[in-house]
């Protein structure tokens, strides 16, 4: 059977559609754990701005640099499969909870404040999946955003990416199969290059280019707030012979000292099922993926359960 991957129209959720809208939103966490966002009321012309200049930033900052380390590297004569890098160019911004934005290098003063522009209505759109996601579990409204916030708020920020043509596709990946440590993610992608892929029974399925669309994925520690109900899963980017793919990803993450753990309102709603999952603080959970990011996340979870005793369980920080 033809899986249709799962688009939500976020104007649906204000009129007669609202519960058919959120069941879809429901099924993909479950079931996907990616789903494509339209009409999320990020302007049209602010996304095509950030396109825009993030290709030109690229092509007049980065693509040397990119071309000097495939040089060096040798990869245009690899013979046989790479498995310890990936074909990508990419720089990070933090946003919270302190912005680095002006001190990358590089980047143009109008660049500069068209990406705090889009990362302030990222933020503003992952807020309020947040409480979409509350809606659907049925936490009380502001749980996730509690459990996120830590004592300092949580941590945001974006990695900026463009995926080259190569000539040996079929030997390096874009980016290696991982599923994402976060909370949740909102990529901006490429509307004509594709790539992005995730692993849904046993299958590669392109998360296909959409104009203007949201795509968001869930990161590992939302599967462990939901006690595994809904799934942090693989997606990796496929390099391409053509075309140069642009790939703006937005984490929006725990606060380095949140505790992270399944929430008890679902834990007493499904009485027979105990936690499978540990109880951690988040920026404990980072030093362990940093080693392990392109390994299984089982691991990851188990790693953590031994520490679970040298941490106490306090109440969630409030906002």
């Amino acid at each position: 059977m033809e899986k249709h991957f799962p688009v939500v129209d976020m104007e649906k959720l204000n009129g007669e559609q609202r519960s058919a809208t959120m069941e879809l939103i429901k099924d993909a966490c479950e079931n996907w754990g990616f789903f494509e966002l339209m009409n999320h009321r990020i302007s049209p012309e602010l996304m095509d701005t950030v396109e825009r200049m993030t290709k030109e930033h690229y092509n007049k900052c980065m693509e040397q640099r990119f071309k000097e380390m495939v040089a060096a590297k040798g990869l245009e004569n690899a013979q046989s499969e790479i498995s310890d890098l990936d074909w990508e160019s990419t720089f990070f911004l933090r946003h919270l909870p302190v912005s680095n934005i002006s001190e990358i290098p590089d980047l143009d003063d109008d660049y500069r404040k068209v990406m705090k522009d889009f990362a302030k209505e990222i933020e503003k759109l992952a807020e309020q999946l947040l409480d979409l996601l509350c809606e659907n579990l049925g936490l009380e409204k502001g749980y996730l955003k509690k459990v996120f916030h830590g004592s300092n708020g949580p941590t945001f920020g974006t990695k900026v990416s463009n995926y080259p043509p190569c000539p040996k596709p079929e030997l390096i990946k874009g980016l290696r199969a991982h599923t994402d440590a976060g909370g949740i993610i909102l990529l901006f992608q490429d509307d004509k290059v594709s790539g992005l892929q995730l692993l849904k029974d046993g299958e590669w399925i392109d998360v296909p280019p959409m104009q203007h669309s949201i795509v968001i994925n869930l990161g590992d520690q939302l599967e462990v707030i939901t006690n595994g109900k809904y799934k942090s899963v693989m997606h990796r980017v496929i390099a391409q012979p053509d075309g140069n793919r642009m790939s703006i990803a937005s984490f929006h993450n725990p606060g380095s000292d949140a505790l992270i753990y399944p929430a008890p309102a679902l834990l007493e709603k499904d009485k027979e099922k105990n936690s499978a999952y540990p109880k951690f603080v988040f920026e404990d959970y980072m030093k362990l993926y940093a080693g392990l990011k392109f390994q299984a996340k089982e691991p990851r979870f188990e790693a953590l359960k031994t520490m679970e005793s040298s941490v106490n369980l306090g109440p969630i920080a409030t906002v």
